[in-house]
Formats: C-alpha cells, sequence, structure tokens
C-alpha cells in the first residue's frame, strides 16, 4: 500500500505522541510498541558515540536511562515533521538516581534540552519507528549531576513552551 505524504506525517505524529506518553508513564511495553521488533531497529546516543543495535538495543537503551533518572520528564517544546523523519526539541528533567556516565548518583535534579530525530519505516511501517536519535549537551548534564555550581540548565526552551 502506498502511503500518501500527509498521511505518512499523521501517522508520524501519533506515534510519536504515543512514544512521549509513554516515557512520561514509564510505560515500557508502551514505548517499545512504537518502534519495530526486529534487527532494524535501533537508539542512537549521539554525545556518547553509541549505537544500540535492534531491539534488544532499544529496550537496553531506556533500561539505562530508568536506572539513571528513573522519575524523567519529557516535555515537547518544538515539533517539525517530513515524511520519514520527524524532530521534536524537548526538555528532560529527572533527578539523578543511578550511574551515569560514571558519574555516582547524588540525587541532584537534572535538566537538558534535547533534539531527537525520530526515523520511521516505509508505506506498512510508516508509523512504526525504525530508530531514535538523539542529540544533547552531556557535559552540561554530567556539571549538573556533580553538583557543579556554574552547571547550566539550557536556554529554558520548556518556559517558553
Amino acid at each position: 500500500m502506498t502511503v500518501t505524504d500527509q498521511e505518512r506525517i499523521v501517522a508520524q505524529r501519533r506515534t510519536i505522541d504515543e512514544h512521549i506518553r509513554g516515557e512520561n508513564e514509564h510505560d515500557w511495553a508502551r514505548v517499545y510498541g512504537t518502534f519495530l521488533t526486529d534487527e532494524r531497529a535501533y537508539y542512537d546516543v549521539v554525545p556518547l558515540s553509541t549505537r544500540f543495535p535492534g531491539f534488544q538495543g532499544v529496550q537496553d537503551f531506556y533500561q539505562l536511562i530508568e536506572a539513571a533518572i528513573p522519575d524523567f520528564r519529557v516535555v515537547v517544546t518544538g515539533a517539525y515533521d517530513t515524511p520519514g523523519t520527524s524532530v521534536r526539541e524537548v526538555t528532560i528533567t529527572g533527578t539523578h538516581r543511578g550511574e551515569y556516565c560514571g558519574v555516582a548518583p547524588q540525587g541532584r535534579p537534572v535538566s537538558v534540552e534535547v533534539a531527537a530525530f525520530y526515523l520511521f519505516g516505509d508505506d506498512d511501517e510508516a508509523g512504526k519507528l525504525v530508530a531514535e536519535r538523539v542529540y544533547y549537551d552531556n557535559e552540561t548534564l554530567l556539571r549538573q549531576m556533580r553538583g557543579e555550581e556554574d552547571a547550566q540548565t539550557g536556554v529554558g526552551l520548556s518556559e517558553r513552551a
């Protein structure tokens, strides 16, 4: 079945809305249900130069982030869509409660602005994620986790949304 560009974008938006609702509710079955469930799926964390390959890799990524920031919350501050790819600017907040990049948890609040790229399947799979790729300032996040007094928290996108 051939899908029009507008139908593709509508399906993408619906999937991303479901995906982010699942993340905010920490409903991992719901989040995982937005991805293709085979070896084509992956999760890229660009600041760490790390790809979590396959559907198992996607699950592994979420287990790591859930352990590090178990109360994380995602607020969408910008949305952009083209057929096959959607981008969301988001602010992620939470509390550092598990090891992250070698930094032991100290219970500090964190806030980081993220550009999340969502890559979708073709026609019959237009409403399923092949991948999510995230870009953010990891050094800012680490400085917040370490409790550095001059650690920045971004430009305040969530306050402007």
